[in-house]
């Protein structure tokens, strides 16, 4: 019997990833996309998939939303500071809904990590645990885009900026984590009760990161480390929102104690595949730039 398999954020980077992922390794299952404006997530997505409205303020849509999905991945919203109450309503809805299993994209090391963002991923996973749902626990470290979606900047003033240090941060692409969920949600195995700890197979520094862009596009590119709050400050300046700055900026500083360094590989075993290497990143992300 086909399952059906439903995606939140559909839309979203992540999102869209992970739908391409399962219509290759679940061509037999019914996937089913929520998104906010499911006209404009037609855009994005692939044929072969029922798009919903979901708002996560909004109940009586999640309930129609998640009508007969035996299977959702949550993917976390990008709302800073709201997200742990918009995920507990998707995860009522799914409690109402009868969810066979319900996979989370938290944060890498989320029961530890002193970030200031974990912490709506840590009341996240609580309510996950307390609804009784089956569950499977996706602790996606940091995305390689976060930092490759600054190399326009980086080439321009000849400086990647951070608060760091010579912090490690084992950073993988986003469509690694995409394989990962997809994985989770349609592989063999069974991984309900599952917490996996997802990362890059290798770290690297901001400074490595630096070299990597000046090596690659023949450009003077160094590292400049700066206080955190002169880091967020350069983060507003850029047109970022205070609160998603602090944040970041608080991400960086913690980096350099290891709050995004993970070695365990689990990320590269669950795929079946070593993870995106920095330096692939890079590449793409120059590449990019000139078409």
């Amino acid at each position: 019997m086909s399952q059906t398999i439903a995606v939140t954020g559909v839309s979203g980077q992540l999102g869209r990833l992970v739908v391409k992922e399962l219509l290759s390794r679940a061509p037999k299952a019914k996937l089913v996309g929520l998104a906010r404006n499911p006209a404009a997530a037609k855009e994005i997505v692939q044929g072969g998939i029922e798009l919903r409205a979901a708002e996560y303020e909004d109940p009586t849509s999640l309930d129609r939303a998640l009508h007969g999905v035996d299977k959702l991945l949550l993917i976390s919203a990008s709302e800073v500071g709201t997200r742990a109450m918009l995920h507990k309503n998707v995860i009522d809805a799914a409690k109402r809904a009868n969810v066979k299993l319900l996979a989370y994209t938290s944060i890498l090391h989320a029961d530890t990590n002193p970030i200031l963002m974990a912490e709506e991923h840590r009341q996240t996973e609580t309510a996950i645990l307390a609804s009784g749902i089956p569950y499977v626990l996706l602790r996606n470290g940091w995305y390689t885009e976060n930092d490759t979606g600054t190399i326009g900047m980086a080439l321009q003033y000849g400086a990647v900026i951070g608060a760091s240090k010579e912090g490690k941060i084992s950073a993988a692409a986003r469509a690694d984590y995409a394989a990962a969920a997809a994985a989770v949600l349609a592989g063999p195995e069974d991984h309900t009760g599952k917490i996996y700890e997802l990362a890059g197979d290798s770290g690297f520094s901001l400074a490595e990161f630096a070299a990597e862009i000046a090596k690659q596009s023949g450009k003077a590119v160094v590292y400049n480390d700066m206080p955190e709050a002169a880091f967020k400050e350069a983060l507003v300046a850029a047109g970022l929102p205070e609160a998603l700055a602090a944040g970041l900026a608080d991400a960086s500083a913690k980096t350099a104690a290891g709050a995004l360094y993970d070695d365990g590989k689990q990320l590269s075993r669950l795929i079946g595949r070593p993870a995106t290497p920095m330096t692939d990143s890079v590449a793409a992300a120059l590449a990019s730039l000139t078409r």
